[in-house]
C-alpha cells in the first residue's frame, strides 16, 4: 500500500515523495493509520526501519496550520537522537510552514530560548534541558 492511501495530508505526502519514499515500511504501515485516528501506539522495530516517520508523519499531518504555539513534543534520551529526529522532522515538513526546535544540553541556551520565544510547532528535546526551559518559564507546554 502506498503512502497516499494512509490518510496523510498533501504537504506531508509531498515531503515523503521528495525523500524518494513510495511505500511505507511495516512499522509505518501499522502505526500511521492508528495515530491519525488518535490512538496511542507503542512500536518496536530495528534501526533504520522508519520508526521516526511512523510517528512524525501523522503528527505533522494532524497539526494543520501553524498557530505560533508548541503543539507537539517529541522526547529523546540523548542529544544525538534528538538532533537526528529534528533533522528528519524538518525533512518531512519541508512543504509546510511548521517550525521545529531541538532542545538539548551541552550547548548554550541562547538559540533555544530564541526559538521557543518565537514559537515553534514541534519541540524535539531531551528531558533535562526541556525541564530547565520549563522551570525558567521559556518552554510552555499545553
Amino acid at each position: 500500500m502506498p503512502f497516499s492511501k494512509l490518510g496523510l495530508s498533501k504537504p506531508i505526502l509531498e515531503g515523503v515523495k521528495a525523500m524518494g519514499w513510495s511505500d511505507p515500511s511495516p512499522i509505518q504501515l501499522r502505526a500511521i493509520p492508528l495515530i491519525l485516528e488518535g490512538k496511542d501506539v507503542i512500536g518496536s522495530a530495528q534501526t533504520g526501519t522508519g520508526k521516526t516517520g511512523a510517528f512524525a508523519l501523522p503528527i505533522l499531518s494532524k497539526l494543520g496550520k501553524p498557530n505560533g504555539k508548541s503543539r507537539a513534543l517529541i522526547l529523546e534520551p540523548t542529544r544525538e537522537l534528538a538532533s537526528q529526529v529534528e533533522t528528519a522532522v524538518r525533512d518531512y515538513a519541508r512543504f509546510t510552514d511548521h517550525e521545529v526546535a531541538v532542545i538539548y544540553g551541552g550547548v548554550g541556551y541562547g538559540k533555544q530560548v530564541d526559538a521557543l520565544k518565537n514559537g515553534v510547532d514541534i519541540i524535539v528535546a531531551t528531558p533535562g534541558r526541556l525541564l530547565d526551559h520549563m522551570q525558567q518559564g521559556v518552554a510552555k507546554l499545553g
